[in-house]
């Protein structure tokens, strides 16, 4: 078949294609490697070699027409298609529309309106800030002291720009806890305050069944003259009271925290194996103890109230945190926290 041949039958096939199927299937058969202009080209070397240029050249010459002339009957039928779907063409409004899957809250989402609901109802003020801190907001203004191991890279997210020439106070790194929105409260804010502070933090954490590099907590915030331990324990406990519906028994462990003296850890009575004569007969949840750890608190230190320009001698305050990670964990009964962040389906339509 002479070229001239070729390129008439090619180019009444690009114009005869009526679909966007039909014109790939013209540029399968003479652009493919195994196509007409790739057998034309391959006789070349077997032609007489006074022949080879001319017929090389119109090789490549065949070879550009078509495909040229494909891209404009590509545009012509693209062209038709949005046309045709402007004007409803082929459309028919009786059919049923495609089925849409609904989508869901992550379940730290439903349990964090939970908890927000809890406290706004206790006269609380829900508070946010950045997730990156400074040194001082995140370490320095909360007591924590120059050797703490905290300020370790082993335990804390480092932010360096390229160049940068911060150091101390001034250094930036992705907020360990939500405390540093205490801070920014106690500096912007005149006492009395109450305030809770739920949102991401990020430790250098190795990932595994109860440790993520990235997790959620709630810490709460309260500040006013003659604020005491009781104070903290009936917030809790009226807190806790709301969000599992029944009454809990509670303790008060020591515990340190460079931001609070005295500093506690916060038990509950497992409300999973709860007995109706207040007893608990042991689970997997509270590993048979009949308690959980719940969170961490205490009085806020004098040295935060002073480092924050609030009158330690007249204020007084409490604060508390707890993993909301951990909260939905005991809801659900889920045992691996690292499901939080997979992004998997099959565990997120769970809620």
């Amino acid at each position: 078949m002479s070229v001239e041949t070729l390129r008439e039958e090619a180019l009444a096939q690009v114009g005869a294609a009526a679909t966007q199927e039909e014109l790939r299937a013209v540029d399968r058969r003479y652009l493919d490697k195994g196509g007409e202009v790739a057998k034309l080209l391959a006789s070349i070397p077997s032609l007489d070699p006074a022949e080879r240029p001319k017929v090389g050249r119109a090789a490549n010459e065949l070879k550009q027409a078509i495909e040229e002339a494909i891209a404009a009957r590509r545009a012509d039928l693209e062209a038709a298609e949005l046309a045709a779907a402007r004007s409803g063409a082929g459309f028919d409004p009786t059919l049923p529309a495609a089925p849409q899957e609904r989508g869901s809250l992550h379940p730290i989402t439903q349990v964090r309106r939970e908890v927000e609901d809890v406290f706004l109802n206790m006269g609380y003020a829900v508070l946010d800030g950045p997730e990156v801190e400074r040194d001082y907001t995140n370490f320095e203004a909360l007591n924590f002291h120059p050797d703490h191991p905290a300020r370790e890279e082993y335990d804390t997210f480092w932010c360096r720009a390229e160049g940068s020439a911060e150091s101390g106070s001034d250094r930036l790194l992705l907020r360990t806890h939500t405390s540093p929105v205490q801070i920014r409260a106690m500096q912007a804010m005149d006492p009395p305050i109450r305030a809770i502070v739920p949102g991401r933090v990020f430790r250098h954490e190795q990932p595994d069944a109860s440790h993520e590099h990235t997790f959620h907590q709630v810490e709460g915030l309260v500040v006013d003259e003659g604020v005491t331990v009781g104070h903290l324990t009936g917030t809790l406990k009226g807190f806790l009271r709301e969000l599992f519906q029944k009454d809990l028994d509670v303790r008060l462990r020591p515990g340190y925290f460079p931001f609070v003296e005295p500093g506690f850890e916060f038990d509950i009575r497992c409300p999973f194996c709860l007995q109706p004569d207040g007893a608990s007969a042991g689970c997997r949840v509270c590993k048979k103890s009949g308690w959980i750890e719940f969170c961490g608190c205490g009085m806020v230190h004098p040295n935060v109230l002073r480092a924050c320009d609030v009158d330690a001698e007249r204020y007084t305050g409490f604060a508390f945190g707890f993993g909301l990670d951990r909260l939905v964990m005991m809801r659900y009964s889920i045992d691996d926290i690292r499901y939080f962040m997979s992004g998997d389906l099959r565990f997120l339509e769970q809620f």
